[in-house]
């Protein structure tokens, strides 16, 4: 999968958008207990997420890739 866009929304949900034209939400709450995504914790932190096509990350070095995104969505219909 080819991530095109990236909306974080202020429940820790990322609203994401593929190449081919599937969209879904993607809870990222079950992460935030891990070391590396503990600043994403601060709304503010996890809004400035980035689309690496394959991938997205944030600054604090969390990252995740398209495959698991792609595996755990909910598809919006």
């Amino acid at each position: 999968m080819i991530i095109t866009h990236i909306i974080p929304k202020d429940d820790f949900t990322l609203h994401v958008t593929s190449e081919d034209a599937r969209s879904g939400l993607f809870n990222i709450t079950h992460y935030l207990e891990s070391e590396v995504f503990l600043p994403l914790k601060e709304l503010k932190n996890f809004k400035k997420v980035k689309n690496g096509k394959y991938f997205i990350e944030w600054d604090c070095g969390a990252d995740l890739s398209a495959d698991t995104i792609e595996a755990r969505w909910q598809l919006i219909k």
